[in-house]
């Protein structure tokens, strides 16, 4: 039937012109259904051609919302004068609704018409002449949505409608999708076995969910047993039973089939010798004396010579049975080519699906270095240059996370906000960081434990007040549109645009921060007290000066990476010490006070994370612990990190 319904299609355009087109469209749906009124009241699989070609021809408005609410069963008949109407409820009753119109026509119990109810053959039927319908439609969006729906549920017959539509198709996108499906449906459906093959190569290396399916299907097999190889079957691959197929299953096959008895379990067993207990024992075992596998054997056994149980089956026996068949998986597609290409085509796809996991995987860890890396950049410069562990590190990317949601709250544009919040964020943090350094830390330069604790202890105070001012609940900090959802390269691999923005803002940074330390003067003042601050101070740089800001600059950075990580992340009063650990271990492994040592160790840290979550992703915390014993025996063995800062940091 759908054959035929496709070749009208195929015809239609030539059928109707412009004029005729007009009439019908001037025919109401009402008066094209009361032509087939009994066939479309009491449909069937034999009657519903009929409908489909009548309506096909008319082309009256509102045909497709027809078809769709007739095969969900929304269609009504008064029984009356068999009009039809679509119904609606209204209370216990039902509102009717005019086909053509759509207008309201008037409320009627349920049982002063009649529900029209499609068989599911008849609703399949009425699906594909949906298709046919809709891509023909001028409504490019209804066009896509009909290819979706005929690729959801592929049939060969839709072949004929598709390319009839594409025939026609002036959209090249839509075009290009139709191909697409047809040549998918050809590599599954046609007839012709080289056109397959032809199909089927071109879908050699294609990634798409579409696609490998098709070749999934087209490679589907059933596993058999018989006592020798079918001439008939397409083979797939013939299994040896102890090395592709075990022993026990192997049996179990045969006894599947029905070539072999069932081999009695424990079970079984043990409920046989309980049927078959005479006088305290079984099979002159003693009942007591049943209590090892080896006696309950040796019962069964002698129930068995005497006819009163079924065989026990030993391993001889079943390696006397399997030895007598041969066990082989055969193809469900009977055509050894199509079955041959499509194996060539899915070794090629399996290749490049495995490459773009890799690559999904290598941006994963890209995007979590650059947290790495945001979140470690300013640790760098105040650990390197002044020597100070500044626990509470993670508390000035907390203060940054949360002035960018102060900011969203003050402006709801969440575009303009963020572009306002970044310079705040390393404003905010960036004068927190000047007066931690000099209350604090300008008093503990030569006293690196007490400096610690006392940095711990400002981390604590820091989190406390946090939860005062915003509460324990995770504050938004929402992304703007343009950041939202994924940039979807196929469907293996699809990139959270926020992430990549975070990527382009490491990049910033990095280049930001090379400019600084290598084309100003704050940064040749920098560099010089890193490497020798005595020297430094003999030229007349001032290293006190010179410290204030360099703790400033990479406690603003901090606030800056914190909007960024916010972004990703939960903001919380405790955000900020999910990141120390992994901002110090940065920093060690890279090389202390270096910028390029923090990429580095960033690199490393957040490929080997991502890395180890790949072998087993469903224990993050296991991954984290191995990076943490990595990273142990790393800095056994290069203890200045990667890149070696030379000057003071060699000396100490």
């Amino acid at each position: 039937m759908l054959r035929r319904l496709c070749a009208l299609a195929l015809l239609w355009p030539l059928l109707i012109g412009p004029a005729l087109a007009q009439d019908a469209a001037e025919t109401p749906l009402q008066d094209v259904l009361q032509n087939v009124q009994e066939d479309v009241a009491n449909p069937s699989r034999s009657t519903v051609p009929d409908v489909l070609r009548a309506l096909l021809a008319a082309d009256a408005p509102g045909t497709v919302d027809f078809l769709r609410l007739w095969s969900d069963r929304a269609v009504y008949e008064r029984p009356g004068d068999g009009l039809f109407f679509y119904a609606t409820p209204a209370g216990g009753d039902l509102t009717l609704i005019d086909i053509d119109s759509g207008a309201e026509l008037a409320i009627v119990g349920t049982r002063e018409v009649n529900q029209i109810r499609p068989n599911a053959g008849v609703r399949r039927e009425i699906g594909a002449a949906l298709v046919a319908f809709e891509l023909m439609h001028p409504d490019p969006a209804r066009r896509i949505a009909a290819l979706d729906a005929a690729a959801r549920s592929p049939d060969a017959d839709q072949i004929a409608a598709i390319r009839a539509a594409r025939a026609t198709e002036d959209d090249a996108a839509i075009a290009a999708r139709m191909d697409r499906l047809i040549a998918l449906l050809v590599a599954r459906f046609d007839p012709d076995s080289a056109a397959r093959i032809a199909a089927i190569d071109a879908l050699r290396g294609d990634v798409s969910t579409p696609a490998r399916s098709v070749l999934n299907q087209l490679l589907q097999s059933r596993a058999d047993v018989a006592p020798s190889l079918p001439a008939d079957v397409n083979v797939a691959l013939v299994k040896t039973p102890g090395q592709d197929i075990t022993l026990a299953a192997a049996y179990d096959a045969l006894v599947a089939a029905g070539l072999a008895p069932a081999a009695p379990g424990r079970n079984a067993i043990r409920d046989a010798l309980r049927v078959n207990v005479v006088d305290g024992a079984v099979g002159g075992v003693p009942v007591h004396q049943l209590d090892t596998d080896a006696n309950r054997i040796i019962a069964y056994q002698a129930l068995q010579d005497a006819g009163t149980v079924p065989p026990l089956v030993t391993q001889a026996d079943m390696q006397a049975a399997v030895a007598q068949y041969v066990f082989f998986d055969a193809y469900l597609e009977p055509d050894p080519a199509v079955t041959s290409a499509a194996a060539t085509a899915q070794a090629a796809t399996t290749t490049k699906v495995a490459l773009f996991q890799f690559l999904s995987l290598g941006f994963d860890a890209l995007s979590l270095a650059s947290i790495f890396f945001l979140a470690a950049i300013g640790l760098a410069i105040t650990f390197g240059v002044m020597r100070v562990i500044n626990m509470a590190h993670g508390e000035f990317i907390m203060m940054g996370a949360y002035t960018g949601y102060v900011v969203q709250t003050v402006i709801p544009n969440y575009t303009t906000s963020l572009v306002v919040a970044l310079p705040l964020a390393f404003a905010v943090t960036f004068l927190a960081g000047v007066v931690m350094e000099r209350l604090v830390i300008r008093h503990l330069y030569t006293r690196p434990l007490e400096t610690l604790l006392a940095t711990f202890g400002i981390s604590i105070a820091l989190q406390q007040l946090a939860k005062n001012i915003f509460g324990t609940q995770a504050r938004p900090l929402t992304a703007p549109d343009w950041l939202a959802g994924a940039i979807q390269i196929n469907d293996l691999v699809s990139v959270a645009a926020v992430r990549v923005a975070i990527v382009v803002m490491a990049a910033l940074f990095l280049l930001l921060l090379l400019y600084i330390l290598n084309r100003t003067r704050l940064g040749l003042e920098v560099r010089a007290v890193t490497q020798n601050p005595g020297m430094a101070a003999s030229m007349g740089i001032n290293p006190d000066r010179i410290n204030m800001l360099t703790f400033g600059l990479g406690s603003g950075i901090a606030g800056v990476a914190g909007v960024a990580i916010g972004l990703v992340a939960q903001v919380t009063s405790e955000m900020g010490a999910n990141y120390i650990v992994q901002s110090f271990m940065t920093v060690v492994v890279g090389g202390v006070g270096s910028v390029f040592g923090t990429l580095a160790g960033a690199a490393l840290i957040g490929s080997l994370q991502k890395g180890i979550e790949w072998f087993n992703p469903a224990n993050t915390l296991a991954a984290q612990t191995y990076m943490v014993l990595f990273i142990i025996l790393f800095i056994q063995f290069r203890p200045k990190g990667i890149v070696a800062l030379k000057g003071r940091a060699a000396g100490d």
